[in-house]
């Protein structure tokens, strides 16, 4: 692990001398994978990255591990909370499309969730602007293979630093980070809505699409299940279709 942090390390150096940007900011969520991201860029530009905070009708406990993440590592840090943003926004749209009966119920959980992601890479976008940073993701390997992100949300972002890493070595790298032990043992969540988990949303598990991407043999369910995942996010991966004017 110590060889692959000091290789990460010297990789975010050379995104910021490549791009002409001072340093780096990530949203710091309470979770193992940003956690790992704020230790990493702390290390890379210690006078020159920003942890922010983001809640939107986030659980306490999110943000106290959030602060631990920001405390144990050093990094600067900023809280921005977009709970009102996020009401105002949604509230208002909701009353657009209900006063032309086009308002769909089956789909409200999910808009309302991906808005959470999208305001909060606006918010990380305008920070970064201020500051001439670089916007880090925090998608490792299974996530970015299924899909698990929201598509100009946490998906949108300037770099990825542990895209190539599944989540059983996100843990190993958050263990040799020394990030809190509670952070690296709580259950995965995109905090989108109220006890909202990965897994749970997913239908299969972290270790078991870790095995997947290993090459190794999983039940012929989860395979499935990932296999979909996989296709139906493959929008989310492609670069965007473009037409080709004709001659």
């Amino acid at each position: 692990m110590e060889k692959q942090v000091e290789a990460i390390v010297e990789w975010l150096r050379q995104q910021l001398k490549q791009s002409g940007a001072k340093g780096f900011v990530v949203g710091v969520s309470g979770g193992i994978d940003s956690a790992v991201v704020a230790n990493l860029i702390k290390r890379a530009a210690p006078e020159n990255s920003l942890g922010v905070l983001l809640p939107i009708y986030t659980k306490p406990e999110h943000m106290t591990d959030s602060q631990k993440v920001i405390e144990k590592c050093g990094i600067d840090s900023l809280t921005l909370d977009l709970t009102e943003s996020h009401n105002v926004m949604y509230s208002y749209i909701q009353d657009q499309l209900k006063g032309k009966n086009e308002f769909n119920e089956s789909t409200d959980q999910l808009a309302g969730a991906n808005l959470r992601a999208r305001l909060r890479m606006s918010a990380l976008y305008t920070v970064a602007t201020n500051y001439n940073y670089l916007v880090v993701g925090t998608d490792n390997a299974a996530e970015w293979y299924t899909g698990y992100f929201t598509k100009y949300g946490d998906g949108g972002v300037d770099i990825l630093p542990i895209v190539d890493f599944t989540k059983s070595e996100v843990r190993e790298l958050a263990k040799y980070l020394d990030v809190p032990e509670e952070v690296i043992t709580k259950a995965p969540s995109a905090d989108l809505w109220e006890d909202q988990t990965d897994e749970k949303e997913m239908g299969t598990t972290y270790d078991r699409i870790d095995a997947y991407l290993g090459g190794e043999e999983i039940p012929e369910k989860d395979k499935d299940i990932i296999e979909l995942l996989h296709k139906r996010s493959a929008h989310k991966r492609d670069p965007l279709p473009q037409y080709k004017r004709k001659s």
